[in-house]
């Protein structure tokens, strides 16, 4: 068979698929985009913007049953109506699909394959019937639920935050295996509908890779809403217990019974069946794709983007690898993987948003530093919102002046954090900062007086 011959191939149409097509079409080049199910990727079908919708949706339900504290009288209970939530979520996936499928079909010179793709050589790929050729290709795979071999695993129904978007019907008990991102934003929201939710994560504290003192107010906002949370969970094991599952953890402890299960244990990355070795792509020990400061692989001609690459597994590092691939391409701007700063945002109620060094790090690399810190009680906004759980902290070099990192947990965490990663980007000192006028009354106002009042880090 003769191959169909394009000057790019692009392997996924997620964050950063569709976008680099934009890029190179407008260059003047063809590109075959290669998606063999759902055209945005994670964020679009099963991340950010469906899972973002059912947060507000949890929020609309936490405010509206706690009216009373704001001087406001509803008429009867609080009620969900999980269909309606449903129905709401699936639109705003569908209109964001469908959107980017209208755009991708406009560009000129990109024809959209539907199929899986598998690597015939270096620049040969099969999909389907079609085997398609360039010398340039370029991998947005993503990465997909990992599903761990526990005892019993085969033998329950259970979800992951894939499966979730499916669900039509309000889980009685949810009981939720892990204690990070995901599991979180999960189990808050659906405590909020009115399931029972319990939380069992292996590691003695949530989110393990924050510093312990996120960990612990997460843990009390998990409490402080009646979700029960097992930390330090050995030998975790599953069992059919008539129609509900049974979660067993930890010798001696009564397992959790729950009517449906998630597991919410990692990611993996969709690597394993696309014929790398064909095409000689390295891949490292946990199957991630192998790629320098520019996004290359260990092939000339091919590069990795998003998931795949373990360089990041959020929508926003995603896109800026997109970015980066085309800024070296098409502008001879040299940019890399390694001049970013690492950000991130976990969307519970509150949410966090985090950016840089945490403390830990801090720590461990030796730094003379600096402390800021202020609870969200001391907050003005926070207390004027009724919403004062959380904190915000940021760290500095004590010698360099140089921002480290920053942590807001409260209201508005997920914007006010950008006040400090966009002086971080700058390499601003922290006095830049300290000397910022900031608008009241705001979250973020409370930025420059921590600044002021910095503290050896003890």
């Amino acid at each position: 068979m003769t191959a169909k011959t394009f000057d790019t191939i692009i392997i996924g149409a997620g964050q950063a698929g569709p976008s680099l097509a934009g890029r190179l079409t407008a260059a003047g080049m063809s590109v075959a985009l290669i998606e063999r199910k759902l055209v945005g990727g994670t964020c679009v079908n099963t991340g950010c913007m469906p899972t973002k919708a059912m947060v507000a949706s949890a929020y609309a339900a936490h405010l509206a049953r706690r009216a009373a504290d704001y001087g406001v009288t509803l008429s009867g209970p609080v009620g969900v109506n999980y269909k309606a939530i449903k129905a709401r979520k699936d639109k705003v996936s569908n209109d964001a699909r469908g959107n980017l499928e209208s755009w991708i079909a406009g560009m000129d010179k990109c024809t959209l394959y539907r199929g899986h793709a598998r690597f015939e050589s270096a620049n040969t790929v099969r999909v389907g019937d079609d085997l398609l050729s360039a010398e340039k290709i370029f991998l947005n795979t993503g990465g997909r639920a990992s599903v761990p071999d526990l005892p019993g695993i085969n033998d329950i129904s259970f979800l992951t935050n894939s499966s979730m978007m499916d669900l039509d019907v309000l889980p009685r008990h949810l009981v939720v295996v892990g204690g990070s991102y995901v599991s979180l934003e999960f189990a808050q929201m659906f405590r909020r509908f009115g399931s029972e939710v319990t939380v069992i994560e292996k590691s003695p504290r949530l989110i393990g890779r924050e510093d312990e003192d996120v960990s612990a107010a997460i843990l009390s906002i998990f409490e402080n809403e009646d979700i029960t949370v097992h930390l330090g969970a050995g030998d975790i094991s599953f069992a059919r217990q008539g129609s509900d599952i049974a979660v067993s953890f930890s010798a001696g402890k009564a397992p959790a019974v729950g009517s449906h299960v998630l597991l919410a244990v990692g990611r993996t990355p969709n690597t394993d069946d696309l014929g790398l070795d064909k095409a000689g792509v390295e891949v490292d020990k946990r199957g991630f794709i192998v790629v320098d400061d520019q996004l290359r692989t260990s092939v000339p001609g091919i590069w990795a983007m998003g998931d795949c690459n373990g360089k990041g597994a959020f929508t926003h590092t995603s896109y800026n690898d997109y970015e980066i691939v085309a800024a070296n391409l098409l502008d001879n701007d040299p940019r890399k993987v390694s001049d970013r700063v690492e950000a991130y945002a976990l969307y519970t109620d509150p949410p966090l948003g985090r950016c840089g060094m945490t403390e830990t790090a801090v720590r461990k690399s030796g730094r003379r530093a600096l402390v800021g810190q202020r609870p969200m009680t001391r907050v003005g906004r926070a207390v004027e919102k009724g919403e004062t759980q959380g904190f915000m902290k940021i760290l500095v070099d004590a010698d360099t002046k140089e921002i480290l990192g920053c942590s807001v947990l409260g209201p508005g965490g997920d914007e006010a954090i950008h006040c400090v990663l966009d002086l971080m980007y700058a390499k601003a000192p922290v006095s830049t900062l300290a000397r910022a006028m900031h608008i009241h009354p705001n979250v973020s106002e409370l930025l420059p007086t921590i600044a002021q009042e910095l503290k050896p880090l003890a």
